[in-house]
């Protein structure tokens, strides 16, 4: 299978990379398409397979063409390289907003997947929600799902509308646990402790937390039932999120993002009109 990566920015390079380190393919099928020298050069040196800067170069051979570019950058992107594709190609898609049908019109092809990764793809712990038209066939499916899972873990959705769900959730989430992680730093230091402590204390207790959890059955408030002891010191912080409604403000931070995921995924349907 040779596979193209349009974009040689961090998420085209990651992909690139896991999908080396996981022996799925190899360097003679790869290539990544950027236009940018000083990227090209990056991912030159990254020693992960072709790198070209012309669509005409390296797209009529692809079997699979992964979108890794901005989303406002499609419209352009679209043009470049409608008359060098064919509708037998799959096409994955990462660009956040821009949704299949605008894919599908806009290049004249109908086997279009759509998914959304978050940063943890980096270090082979991402999540990526993922869905497509019904053009595509269970293998190619399956293929693409495949790659997706080097790194990290995937799930399928249905509806494509989900895929904005999951942007508010997964692919905003880490931010979310580094803006409480950031709080629990604040408070450690405001108890002497040093700022290389404070970071140790905070980020080893999560990784440990997560950790524990991933590798048992027990749910999230049964955890919090173990740790916590009648008349202790958990429980008063415990108590104290839940005076300040601590968790009904993060379900509303949750559906904001959600929210500010659809109007940007309608502003970029329209900003990417078919031609």
């Amino acid at each position: 299978m040779k596979i193209l990566i349009i974009g040689g920015g961090n998420m085209g390079l990651t992909y690139a990379q896991s999908f080396l380190r996981s022996h799925i393919t190899d360097k003679a099928n790869m290539v990544i398409l950027e236009r940018s020298p000083e990227k090209a050069s990056k991912v030159a040196n990254a020693g992960v397979g072709t790198v070209c800067n012309h669509p005409g170069d390296c797209l009529r051979n692809a079997d699979l063409i992964i979108f890794a570019v901005k989303p406002q950058d499609s419209p352009e992107l679209f043009k470049s390289i409608r008359s060098y594709i064919n509708n037998e190609q799959v096409f994955l898609s990462i660009m956040a907003g821009v949704k299949i049908e605008t894919i599908c019109e806009s290049l004249k092809v109908t086997k279009v997947i759509r998914a959304m990764p978050n940063l943890p793809t980096q270090v082979g712990m991402g999540m990526t929600a993922y869905t497509s038209s019904n053009e595509v066939s269970r293998l190619e499916l399956a293929m693409v799902q495949n790659l997706m899972n080097t790194t990290g873990k995937s799930i399928y959705v249905e509806k494509e509308s989900s895929i904005d769900a999951a942007t508010a959730i997964s692919g905003s989430g880490p931010a979310y646990v580094y803006h409480f992680m950031n709080a629990m730093i604040q408070a450690a230091k405001g108890m002497d402790f040093s700022d290389a402590e404070a970071e140790l204390l905070v980020s080893q207790t999560f990784k440990g937390a997560v950790d524990l959890y991933s590798k048992n059955n027990f749910t999230c408030q049964e955890w919090i039932s173990k740790v916590a002891s009648k008349g202790g010191t958990t429980e008063a912080a415990i108590a104290s999120f839940i005076s300040n409604d601590v968790k009904k403000d993060i379900i509303a931070g949750a559906k904001a993002a959600h929210e500010r995921a659809i109007e940007l995924g309608q502003v970029t349907t329209t900003s990417n009109p078919p031609s």
